[in-house]
This record gives structure tokens, C-alpha cells and sequence, in this order.
């Protein structure tokens, strides 16, 4: 592990933190931060908390947990619950989650932070980016603009997951990428 400058790395859920920790580990002293009150049910939500900690644990990777219940997250997207997904509702939450993040560098001393959302090959990395930015200029830290889905990011991600035995969520984790999956359409997101 590389013991250089430090990073504040938000993890949406193990299985997209394994690849993008693995590159970035080889530049940056990484820092998990794990902060999603999008991801509903609360089950949900502690299973990929605990799958999180298992994986941080296992490559001793510090976490920090920034805890806040779905309402946070409710208030946020008021009025984008009918958005598509990837849409405005999904900008909204992005903006939520990487402006915790922001906070939580400039909080913790860290003079930059990244997303693992990028390595999902359902949301678009230059929006991210972009919202990332900005949380990062608010802030008084630095986004590394990343494309973490570049270089096979994704589908290497995915045998990481199955060597370490981690659970694969089958949606997003909000119950709107729910009912899009319980419709038959493609409701696979961050995991999947």
C-alpha cells in the first residue's frame, strides 16, 4: 500500500470500492468514507455498510461512517421522485453524497476526496465529475476527476467481488432503482 498523499475515498458499496481502491492505493494513502442514506431498506443499507467494513477490515483501509437517516435524502429529491433514472433525482443524490464527502475531507484533514460512483458503467462519469467539483470548490478541497469504468474497470471490479465473496446488490439502492428493477426493466446499477 502506498503511504503518500492521503485521499478521502466515498465508497457506495464494496464491490465497486475493491478495483478503484486497488488504483488508487498504488498513488494515495486511501480513506474509506461511507456515507448513502439514498440506499433503502435500512437492511439494505447495513448490508453493504457491513460488507464495506468487511472488505476495509480485511485491507486494512481506515473507514470513516457518516451515518443520517433516508429522510436526509428524502428532503433532497423532493420533487424528482418521477425523474428516470440517471436523471435529475440521481444528479440530486449524487450532489447529497459528494458534498458530505467534501465536508468530510475538509473535516478530517484530507486535501482531496474521489467517488467510487464512477466505476458503475450506468452512471456517467462526467456528471459525476462535474457535481464532484463543485462540492470540492464549496468545500476548500480537490475532486480527482476520475472514470473509474475506463480499462475494464467494472468487469474487473466484478472478479475482485466474487474472489473476496462479497454481496452484489441488484439495484442502485434507492427504492425508485426498486421499482424500476420490480418492472422488468434494467434496474442494475452500482453492483451489478
Amino acid at each position: 500500500m502506498h503511504t503518500g498523499a492521503e485521499l478521502l475515498l466515498h465508497v457506495c458499496c464494496a464491490p465497486c470500492a475493491t478495483y478503484v481502491i486497488d488504483v488508487l492505493s498504488e498513488t494515495y494513502s486511501v480513506t474509506a468514507f461511507f456515507y448513502n442514506p439514498n440506499i433503502q431498506p435500512v437492511e439494505e443499507l447495513q448490508r453493504r455498510l457491513q460488507e464495506v467494513r468487511r472488505y476495509t477490515a480485511h485491507h486494512d483501509i481506515p473507514l470513516i461512517v457518516e451515518e443520517d437517516d433516508a429522510q436526509t435524502w428524502h428532503t433532497e429529491i423532493r420533487g424528482f421522485e418521477q425523474e428516470p433514472e440517471g436523471g435529475r433525482r440521481c444528479q440530486r443524490c449524487f450532489a447529497l453524497r459528494l458534498r458530505k464527502a467534501a465536508e468530510a475531507a475538509m473535516m478530517h484533514g484530507f486535501g482531496r476526496f474521489t467517488t467510487t460512483l464512477t466505476v458503475s458503467p450506468h452512471k456517467d462519469a462526467s456528471v459525476i465529475n462535474r457535481i464532484g467539483a463543485q462540492a470540492a470548490a464549496d468545500a476548500g478541497v480537490v475532486f480527482l476527476n476520475e472514470d473509474f469504468k475506463k480499462n475494464d474497470g467494472f468487469r474487473k471490479s466484478c472478479t475482485l467481488s466474487t474472489q473476496y465473496g462479497l454481496y452484489r446488490q441488484r439495484y442502485c439502492g434507492c427504492i425508485y432503482s426498486i421499482r424500476k428493477r420490480a418492472h422488468g426493466k434494467d434496474g442494475r446499477a452500482d453492483g451489478v
